[in-house]
Parts: structure tokens; sequence; C-alpha cells
């Protein structure tokens, strides 16, 4: 229940006196809650200007009963009045979790006011804020790349350091758990091709040639892509996703105050097993490929299987 005297300015959860030397001790008391509301800051402000003038503030919460984020807003409002006339804030009144929370508040200094106005929207401001974050993300791009590099050239000279269980685990993650979407992409992209190619083919009498059309196709251009792509959006979001949330869980710190170099540590493993299952999984890819082209010759186009298989190696 909320305890607030219908009189302005006035509230009996607040009581402000003076002590002999002429500080302030506000005593803050009853329930303090946000379905109550803020008590005015009038009568507090007035005594802060004085005469005489206050000499501290001190905050005290000796008949507090309940409270809640409330009493934290009321009390840095207060800390702020006093702190914009001058006067020092003793807060050690309060109970220790609130007087934490306002200490956390307080902290953190105050924006500037130009720092709440709106940004140009002129083209030339736009185009220019983009080419900014370009060129910081460009910069970052090329720092990491050559710590990669720096890392791989450790390796080659077997002064890596890094452990063979990291380096197991991403060649686990990149090579076998890759299997099951490689096989699948690059099979629908080799059936696709073929039903494509035949509906033109099929006009001049050279549906066989259909083998020839996917099997081109796929180990020139299309195996390599589309391994490229799946990798990079699946293997390499769950790389960025774990170095990600080891950065934010202060292991990568940690990693450097133990003498070790994150991009050696965690970087180089992974880099390592993508490199060495890459061309795998693309003659992997090549080979479902074909398999979704002949799908699609044999049971469409009435291409025999041995037929089409010898025709894709002519």
């Amino acid at each position: 229940m909320c305890d607030i005297l219908p009189i302005v300015g006035a509230d009996t959860r607040v009581n402000v006196a003076r002590d002999a030397d002429g500080g302030l001790r506000v005593r803050l008391t009853g329930t303090w809650s946000l379905s109550c509301g803020l008590p005015p800051f009038e009568s507090l402000a007035a005594q802060l200007e004085g005469p005489p003038l206050a000499t501290r503030l001190a905050l005290e919460a000796t008949g507090l009963e309940t409270w809640d984020s409330s009493l934290v807003a009321w009390a840095h409002a207060a800390a702020g009045l006093a702190d914009a006339r001058g006067v020092p804030v003793d807060a050690g009144g309060l109970p220790e979790a609130a007087r934490k929370l306002l200490e956390l508040a307080r902290a953190v200094p105050p924006r500037a006011a130009g720092e709440h106005d709106q940004p140009d929207d002129a083209l030339t401001a736009r185009v220019g804020r983009i080419a900014l974050r370009a060129w910081g993300t460009a910069g970052d791009a090329l720092e990491f790349l050559g710590e990669t590099v720096q890392a791989a050239r450790e390796a080659l000279r077997g002064r890596a350091r890094y452990r063979r269980v990291d380096l197991m685990h991403a060649v686990e993650a990149s090579g076998v758990a890759a299997l099951g979407i490689v096989a699948l992409i690059n099979f629908l992209i080799g059936a696709v091709l073929a039903f494509v190619g035949a509906v033109q083919l099929q006009q001049f009498g050279a549906s066989i040639y259909v083998a020839n059309l996917v099997a081109i196709g796929v180990a020139r251009e299309l195996g390599a892509l589309m391994t490229g792509i799946v990798m990079a959006g699946r293997t390499g979001a769950a790389f960025a996703a774990s170095l990600g949330t080891m950065t934010v869980n202060e292991e990568v710190d940690a990693l450097r105050t133990m003498g070790l170099r994150p991009t050696e540590f965690l970087v180089l493993p992974r880099v390592l097993a993508t490199a060495a299952m890459m061309p795998a999984l693309v003659a992997y890819a090549d080979l479902m490929g074909i398999l979704g082209g002949a799908f699609v010759g044999v049971t469409l186009l009435d291409i025999g299987t041995v037929q089409y298989l010898r025709q894709t190696q002519d």
C-alpha cells in the first residue's frame, strides 16, 4: 500500500533533516514500489540550495519495509541534484543491493547533449559512414589474415602450439559432420542441371549428352562452388559462433594471460582441418552431383545406367 500524503511536494516516505554541521540527512521509510510512483524532489532541492548551503547529503533507509527499483531511481535522481550543486553524497545507509546498484548507475558518465542529435541523412554523409565502417572492417580482416598466416608458418616449422584433440574435433566438424548436407545439396544440383539440360537437348534428340553436361558442370564449377558455400554457411558459422562465445566468456583473454596466442591455439586447428577436408568434400560433392544427374537421366529420359555412366566418362 502506498503511503503518500495528498500534499504537493510532501511524502511520508522521505524525511529530510539538517544536521548541526549543515549536512542533510534523508531518511527513506515505508514501502517503495513502482506502482506508487516516485516522491517529488521540490523539498529536497530547496534544502540543497539553502541557505545555508548543505555540506553533504546522507541517504538512510532505517525504516524501509520493502523496495524495488523505484528506490534506486529516486536515490540516483537525488544524487544527481546534489552533484549539480557540488554537494557530496553518502549512500552508506541504503541497503547493500540498492547501494551497489546506485554505485553502478553513477559510475556511467552522462552522455553529452550532442550524442542525441540525429545523424546527417545526406547522401554523402551516409556513403561516408558506410565507407568508414567498411575501411575499419577491412583493416580487422587484414589483421586477422596476417595473424593466421603467421600461425600457419609456425605450424610448418613445427612450433605452433595447439591441442591435437582440437584439430581432430575440427576435422570431424568440417568433414564427417558435413557429408549429409553436402550430399543433399549437390545431388539436387545435379538433378536440376540434368532436368534443365534435358528440356533443350530432347529437342535435338541428344538426350544422352545430359550425362556430359552434368559431369562437366558439376566437376568443373558447381561441385566446388556449392561445397564452398555450404562450408562457409554451416561450418564457418559454427566456428564463428564457438569463438564468439569464448570471447564473451573471456576465455580468449585467459589464453592471452597464459601466454598463448588465440589465433594459433583456436583458429589454426580449424583452418587446417577445413583446408584438409575441402578436397575430399569437393570430390564427394562431384560424385553426388553426377549421381543426381544419373537419377534424372535414368528415371525421366529412359537412359540406361551403364550407358549414362559410360557417357559421363567420355
